[in-house]
C-alpha cells in the first residue's frame, strides 16, 4: 500500500492536543512547543512499534500509525520523513549491556545472559522489534546490528583476541536472540517454562566460551 505524502496546509493538526504546531504559529519563544513536540514524537513511536509488531514492516502504513497515535499523517511525515525513517527511529533499541570489566572472568557469561533475560522481560519494545525481525529482512538486519554493535564494548573488556570481537559479538547475539525468539515470540513451551536460573545454567557456558575462549 502506498504511503501518503504530507498533507497540504490545513491538515487537521490542531485536533491533537499534544501535536506540534508550525513555527510560524507557535513562535520560537513558545515554551510549550518543545513539550508538545516530545509528546507527539513519543505517541508516534509507541504507535509505530505496536503497528510494526502487529502487521510487520511491509503491511504497516503511515496512515494506520497516525490513526493509532490520534494525529494527522502529515505529522508523522514531518518528524520522520517516510516509513523507513520511522522504522529506524522506532527500532532504536538500547540494551544497556553490562560492564563486565569488574565481574570475575568465569562469571561473565552468566552475568550477560541474566542481564538480557531481565531486559527482555521489562521492555516490550525488544519483543515488538523481534516480531518485526521474524517477518522482515529490514527488521532482522536492524536487530542483528543493534545487538552486535552494543555487545562490542562488553567484549572489549574480556575478549582475548580483539580482532575477533565482531565475530564473537555475532555469535553471542545468535544465542541471545535465539532464546528471545523461542521464549517471547514463538512461546515454545519448554523455553517459556524455564526459570531464569535454569536458562542461565544452560546458556551461560556457551556465551562464556564466545566471550573468553582463546580458540573455538
Amino acid at each position: 500500500m502506498a504511503e501518503h505524502a504530507p498533507s497540504a496546509a490545513g491538515a487537521d493538526i490542531d485536533a491533537d492536543p499534544g501535536a506540534d504546531v508550525d513555527a510560524a504559529a507557535a513562535g520560537p519563544a513558545d515554551p510549550a512547543r518543545p513539550r508538545r513536540s516530545a509528546v507527539t514524537r513519543a505517541a508516534i513511536l509507541a504507535a509505530a512499534r505496536d503497528r510494526f509488531a502487529a502487521d510487520g514492516y511491509e503491511r504497516a502504513t503511515i496512515r494506520a500509525i497516525a490513526r493509532d497515535a490520534e494525529i494527522d499523517p502529515s505529522m508523522v511525515m514531518r518528524y520522520y520523513g517516510n516509513k523507513a525513517g520511522l522504522f529506524a527511529a522506532a527500532s532504536e533499541i538500547e540494551v544497556h549491556a553490562p560492564d563486565l570489566s569488574h565481574v570475575p572472568r568465569e562469571e561473565a557469561g552468566a552475568r550477560l545472559v541474566r542481564h538480557f533475560l531481565e531486559r527482555w522481560e521489562c521492555d516490550e519494545t525488544l519483543t515488538g522489534m523481534m516480531r518485526v525481525g521474524v517477518t522482515n529482512e529490514a527488521g532482522a538486519q536492524r536487530m542483528r546490528g543493534v545487538f552486535a554493535e552494543q555487545i562490542k564494548p562488553v567484549l572489549a573488556a574480556v575478549c582475548p583476541v580483539p580482532e575477533e570481537a565482531p565475530t564473537r559479538a555475532a555469535l553471542i547475539a545468535s544465542q541471545i536472540l535465539g532464546m528471545a525468539l523461542c521464549r517471547y515470540v514463538l512461546h515454545i513451551p519448554p523455553a517459556v517454562d524455564l526459570g531464569h536460573d535454569e536458562l542461565v545454567a544452560w546458556l551461560a557456558p556457551t556465551v562464556q566460551r564466545y566471550l573468553t575462549a582463546e580458540q573455538p
